[in-house]
């Protein structure tokens, strides 16, 4: 039976090239408190919720002999049983939407969670930055990204080192946590943590209840600027870039889409998401792009 001291787990949940990565490299470095950058390689938060190996250890079983539906069914029992192991505040990223299975209990319990950091990043942007991380063409990743059925690591005849993961749309992945998960949730914009880092990432921090003074939080973020990621990855490489990607951390800006998209694609993602991109500050009342440095979007 579990109980309130066992809601130990902040899911680190975003729709992948949200700045995940950066939070996470960010937390390693507030952590540390290191007199010089974490390594990328070394972060220390937990393993990703899709893990295979993670799974395995925690059921006794091997997930090689699962259908995935058969996996999604024990997943929730896996979360719980690593909450109580924990006993302290533990970190996980989440790539997955947050959405039932066959048995009708949401793959991430409430029963485990002390609460979600749910990354967002203009769409836009993330058609970009998906498409270089995936080598794939960005008219690829628009029509996943607009697709119900966009998972990872699906592939019945491959087996990947990870879990199957159901993203659904790009709408639709937002929604099912910031809306339809009764989980607390605070939302991190990508956007903020570029343009107001020191404000954005203390409220994050503040919100995983976790006590950090201002002088911590802006030494964490200079060793966590994206020209310290790209010298590091560069030196040494980074184990979390896909084998056919140039970089993991490419460039670390907004507004890329502007000269990467052609009107035509960005069309194609607003009218798809017109309604999300409003909600959190992507698209003004007109329904066209907001680009400015300035413009910030406030948790409710």
């Amino acid at each position: 039976m579990s109980s309130e001291n066992s809601k130990n787990i902040i899911w680190l949940a975003s729709y992948p090239k949200s700045g995940n990565t950066w939070f996470r490299v960010f937390l390693t470095n507030l952590q540390n408190e290191s007199d010089e950058p974490a390594d990328i390689n070394k972060l220390n938060s937990s393993p990703i919720a899709s893990s295979r190996t993670l799974f395995d250890e925690a059921t006794g079983l091997s997930s090689g002999e699962m259908t995935f539906d058969e996996i999604d069914n024990l997943r929730p029992e896996v979360y719980e049983y690593l909450a109580r192991k924990a006993e302290k505040t533990v970190f996980h990223k989440i790539h997955d939407a947050y959405t039932c299975n066959l048995a009708g209990e949401p793959i991430i319990p409430e029963s485990a969670t002390k609460g979600v950091l749910y990354f967002i990043r203009n769409p836009l942007d993330v058609a970009v930055s998906f498409a270089h991380h995936s080598s794939t063409s960005i008219d690829k990743m628009i029509e996943s990204m607009n697709s119900m059925k966009h998972s990872f690591c699906s592939r019945s005849y491959k087996q990947s080192n990870q879990l199957r993961q159901k993203l659904l749309s790009w709408s639709a992945h937002v929604t099912s946590w910031t809306e339809e998960s009764p989980l607390p949730v605070h939302v991190v914009r990508y956007e903020d943590m570029l343009y107001r880092p020191e404000a954005t990432f203390a409220a994050a921090m503040s919100f995983a209840g976790l006590k950090f003074s201002r002088e911590q939080i802006q030494k964490a973020l200079r060793f966590s600027n994206i020209k310290e990621l790209q010298r590091q990855e560069k030196k040494k490489g980074f184990k979390e870039k896909a084998p056919g990607a140039s970089s993991f951390f490419r460039k670390g800006s907004t507004g890329d889409w502007q000269s990467e998209l052609t009107t035509k694609q960005a069309e194609k993602i607003i009218e798809q998401h017109n309604t999300i991109m409003k909600r959190f500050g992507y698209l003004d009342k007109q329904g066209n792009p907001v680009t400015e440095k300035s413009n910030s979007f406030q948790n409710s």
